[in-house]
């Protein structure tokens, strides 16, 4: 084969490969490793689990785009997004803080409740965010939490590098309440023989939505969020996303 026989056959094979591209992307978002039951990572470590990858993934096929995962922290998740590594990170919420740093669809994955943990022998009930001034309160490094809560003066905040290094700070009572979400952290609880029966809800913050949120950095950024709330909003009206929830509570053994 001479040379342009063989540089004509190089080109054909780049233009067929670039047409598939095109009609089968393929894009990388980060997910959370350690946020059961919406996305941690798998115990064989070959990826994420959960609500949230079996909703993306779902979403975006339904759309023609294929998705490959890549399960980290939340601190790095957001990074990798912010620097264009990945074309997205789940689960966020939107603050004040973060609302201009990421492109973001506008129909929420799924709302989950913010709540108020102590331990068991705790007298207080039915506690909102103004319950919590003057107390000692802990939550997770990087995590995203209401504005109000993080700018609320009165409150003293301490942080932890994980949800359960954070249980573990309030079983040592190092803090008087943790913050976590209310299905994860009755989950870890559950499932901890060293927390069953010592970490108890005590209160509620808020009910917050959650979302993916799209690099202004990746080239892909703002296209694959519009992508993305098309094919969440025809997923939702197919009756898909009603099935798939009502299947992960089940699981769950959660009726709410």
């Amino acid at each position: 084969m001479s040379f342009f026989q063989r540089l004509q056959a190089g080109l054909c094979a780049l233009g067929l490969a670039s047409a598939a591209y095109a009609q089968n992307p393929i894009i990388t978002i980060a997910a959370e490793d350690d946020w059961a039951p919406y996305s941690s990572m798998k115990a064989d470590k070959s990826g994420p689990e959960g609500f949230s990858p079996d909703l993306v993934r779902a979403v975006f096929k339904l759309k023609g785009v294929d998705v490959k995962f890549e399960a980290v922290p939340f601190v790095r998740c957001l990074q990798m997004v912010k620097t264009g590594k990945a074309v997205a990170c789940f689960d966020t919420t939107i603050t004040e803080e973060n609302k201009d740093e990421f492109y973001w669809h506008k129909t929420p994955i799924f709302e989950e409740d913010l709540a108020i943990f102590a331990l068991s022998d705790a007298t207080q009930s039915g506690l909102t965010m103004s319950g919590l001034e003057g107390s000692t309160v802990g939550i997770t490094t990087g995590y995203t939490y209401p504005t109000d809560f993080m700018q609320n003066k009165k409150i003293k905040r301490f942080e932890a590098n994980s949800d359960d290094h954070l249980l573990k700070m309030l079983l040592a009572k190092r803090v008087q309440f943790v913050i976590l979400n209310t299905m994860p952290g009755l989950l870890r609880i559950k499932n901890d023989a060293g927390l069953r029966g010592k970490v108890k809800q005590v209160g509620l913050i808020s009910k917050d939505g959650f979302w993916l949120n799209f690099s202004k950095v990746h080239p892909d950024g703002k296209r694959m969020a519009d992508i993305f709330e098309a094919g969440l909003l025809e997923f939702k009206a197919s009756g898909r996303y009603d099935k798939m929830m009502s299947e992960f509570k089940q699981r769950l053994g959660a009726s709410r």
